[in-house]
């Protein structure tokens, strides 16, 4: 008989990926996939299956935690963003399903569908359930699952970034566009960013704070050339890595404490997204954070 530690170590991956892509919240994905296998082993006698279980709890769990959160989400102060995951090394949510299914513009059009959508469309497009234990999971016909997997197909089709360059060229232009942004070089950004590029942040009212997008590669040029002026003067680092299987950074204070994270959404060989998550609440799973107030008292006080 498998053991619950042998099928946790199995299984966790995969339900972590399912629950992070429904979520957008680690630490939410970590309490649903805890909560799954907790019921599991209350259940051990009654399971055939323990994936089937598994992934039906997860599931069911992520749904209901997506209906009772609409209300928070609604009430959000400033643009809402996924959590970030480093994903440079070997990430349980990154193992098991394509890498631009994980991107931070590919969970926010699955923000557009409803709860149960979301699941019948990640669990038979992305994780190759058939409908007949899709059905069995959100408590639906297959055929009605079909209609509604052909219906959430459309929209992400629709809405979906398309990443057609190459991990390798969108590397390529990322490390030179980091280079540019710590070097503040305004004509440099400039011939990086698309014309309509936009600059998205999430901040949940922490400061310092971008509550709507800023649009257009002059702006976001110099926007970034004087952050980085602040980030020389502050000791602030940049620490290029991967954000949701995209190219990113993380900005670290002189401590080594986090400050924030950035990702970039790369098409055509040039940026047309940048997303900063500056939030500290979605933060602390990566790690120790920087003091962002006493940071912002010394940029007060060094511009007297």
């Amino acid at each position: 008989m498998t053991s619950v530690a042998d099928v946790y170590t199995e299984l966790r991956p995969l339900l972590f990926s399912i629950a992070y892509r429904m979520l957008g919240s680690v630490a939410d994905a970590e309490d649903v996939v805890q909560e799954s296998f907790l019921r599991y082993h209350a259940s051990t006698a009654q399971v055939d299956s323990p994936k089937a279980y598994l992934s039906a709890v997860t599931t069911r769990l992520c749904i209901d935690h997506l209906r009772s959160a609409r209300v928070r989400r609604e009430s959000y102060v400033g643009e809402w963003l996924p959590e970030p995951l480093l994903t440079d090394d070997a990430d349980p949510a990154a193992t098991v399903a394509d890498a631009d299914s994980l991107s931070m513009s590919f969970l926010l059009v699955l923000e557009r569908l409803s709860p149960v959508e979301r699941a019948v469309f990640l669990l038979h497009d992305v994780f190759g359930y058939p409908f007949a234990e899709v059905a069995a999971i959100v408590d639906r016909t297959p055929e009605h699952c079909r209609q509604i997997g052909v219906r959430a197909r459309r929209h992400v089709t629709a809405h979906a970034p398309r990443f057609d360059t190459s991990r390798e060229q969108r590397d390529e232009l990322a490390q030179r566009f980091f280079a540019a942004f710590t070097d503040g070089d305004v004509d440099g950004l400039v011939t990086l960013l698309a014309a309509d590029a936009a600059v998205r942040g999430d901040s949940g009212g922490h400061r310092p704070s971008w509550p709507n997008a800023i649009v257009g590669r002059d702006k976001i040029a110099r926007l970034l050339a004087g952050m980085a002026r602040d980030m020389r003067a502050l000791g602030v680092t940049v620490r290029r890595t991967h954000v949701n299987g995209q190219p990113g950074a993380t900005l670290h204070g002189p401590d080594g404490g986090l400050i924030n994270v950035m990702v970039l959404d790369i098409a055509e060989g040039v940026v047309h997204t940048v997303r900063s998550v500056i939030n500290p609440e979605k933060l602390g799973h990566l790690g120790p954070l920087a003091d962002r107030e006493e940071l912002l008292a010394r940029r007060s006080a060094q511009r007297g």
